[in-house]
């Protein structure tokens, strides 16, 4: 057939033809996106590289210009810096403000008031003779360390207490020995500070704390404040005064109780309470007078 010219039918592609067709259309579009996507993630990993590394850099920086925070230090064996020269720190204590403790609950009062220990005391190593014309009832001075007074001096005092005419051996009963520090005692005479004579007296009247003196089991417990200074209630010197102590405590080991006074202007008693007033009499420490004469009074109850 001559050119330009057609045999007059019109040719239609086959419907195979046209899935063809088809399927290269969806594949250049495929291809195209693919590429496209490429590009994108090519450009952003372009843009994200150079920056990262920037930090990175800085980072780097920053860190060699700080100071290691362990140089010029050792390790202990658990791992904890210690500084070179000086020694190991604590461990970090837990908070203990009162804001992070619980309330306290009320402690019940035992109407006590003993802590864990009283004071120590130091026995006297001086020994005497047999006094008085009784069965020798053997003693011996503890003072408590600390107290200022001599253990030998204090012994020999009361040694010349309890010798003497007017004291307690004048009653043919009683007799008394100083023993040495080891040797076996039927009491102890010590001499202690007002807040140990508390506890071993277990004081608790507010007027008497820090003020009296006591008998308690076999020890006679001479507080070293009335030791030293007397009583204001005593018209005497601290040294007759420690006299009414021995002899007034050293009753109490012989069974004695407590008396009171006679009558206005009369002795009062040895076994009566003159640290808690005289009640008219007048200041005695003696069991006895200088003829031999037992000075009492009413006995209290």
């Amino acid at each position: 057939m001559p050119a330009g010219h057609s045999d007059g039918r019109s040719r239609r592609s086959s419907p195979r033809a046209q899935r063809r067709a088809e399927r290269r259309k969806r594949l250049r579009r495929t291809i195209l996106l693919g590429s496209a996507a490429v590009v994108v993630l090519s450009a952003t990993a372009y843009t994200l590289l150079p920056q990262d590394d920037d930090d990175a850099k800085a980072a780097a920086g920053r860190a060699a210009a700080q100071p290691d925070p362990t140089a010029g230090e050792s390790a202990d064996s658990s791992g904890n810096a210690v500084p070179q020269g000086g020694q190991e720190s604590p461990s970090p204590q837990p908070s203990t403000s009162p804001a992070a403790s619980p309330p306290a609950s009320p402690t019940p009062s035992t109407g006590s008031a003993t802590p864990a220990q009283p004071g120590t005391f130091k026995a006297s190593t001086t020994a005497g003779k047999a006094q008085g014309k009784g069965t020798a009832r053997r003693w011996r001075v503890e003072v408590e360390d600390g107290s200022g007074v001599d253990p030998e001096s204090a012994a020999r005092s009361v040694e010349a207490i309890l010798g003497d005419p007017r004291g307690w051996t004048q009653d043919p009963k009683y007799g008394f020995q100083l023993v040495a520090a080891g040797q076996p005692v039927d009491f102890t005479i010590k001499i202690a500070t007002p807040r140990t004579t508390d506890l071993l007296c277990d004081v608790e009247t507010p007027e008497l704390i820090g003020e009296t003196n006591c008998s308690t089991g076999h020890t006679v417990v001479v507080n070293l404040k009335r030791w030293k200074e007397g009583s204001p209630q005593f018209a005497g010197t601290p040294e007759e005064y420690r006299a009414l102590i021995v002899n007034h405590e050293v009753g109490h080991e012989l069974g004695r109780g407590h008396e009171s006074c006679p009558g206005p202007g009369k002795p009062a008693p040895a076994m009566m309470q003159q640290i808690k007033g005289l009640l008219g009499c007048k200041s005695n420490a003696w069991p006895y007078d200088a003829k031999g004469t037992y000075l009492s009074g009413p006995s209290v109850l």
